[in-house]
């Protein structure tokens, strides 16, 4: 299986920046599509962005276009997601989520995701 662990989550102001990472380990990281979610209390797990296998297609949540990044270093086994302009509606438990594919989609719902981190806490305060 595919083991994923979160980092670099943190409380920071309204309209600044942190830099999520995931690592991930136990299959070979240039054949997962990877994605990031985000759960705030009470409501479900919200898609973030996708990034498919090859890296050469991305795709974002509406709410977050233009102020989130995401990216993939395979070297490094490593998935980012650069978070700029940060709101209070920000605020959430991040997750990072893997899946086996063949083809070079980008993965948009959780249901299409097998593994999944155990998440990072991004706080956004006013």
């Amino acid at each position: 299986q595919v083991q994923l662990v979160e980092s670099g989550g943190g409380l920071v102001q309204a309209g600044g920046s942190l830099r999520l990472s995931c690592a991930a380990s136990g299959r070979t990281f240039s054949l997962l599509a990877m994605g990031w979610f985000r759960q705030a209390p009470g409501n479900k797990r919200d898609f973030v962005a996708g990034i498919s296998r090859s890296s050469g297609a991305t795709y974002y949540a509406d709410s977050v276009q233009g102020r989130f990044a995401i990216s993939r270093d395979n070297a490094k086994n490593t998935l980012y997601l650069q978070l700029n302009s940060l709101e209070p509606e920000d605020t959430a438990v991040y997750y990072c989520a893997a899946r086996t594919v063949t083809s070079k989609a980008v993965l948009s719902t959780a249901h299409e995701y097998d593994y999944w981190g155990q998440g990072t806490q991004v706080t956004v305060s006013s």
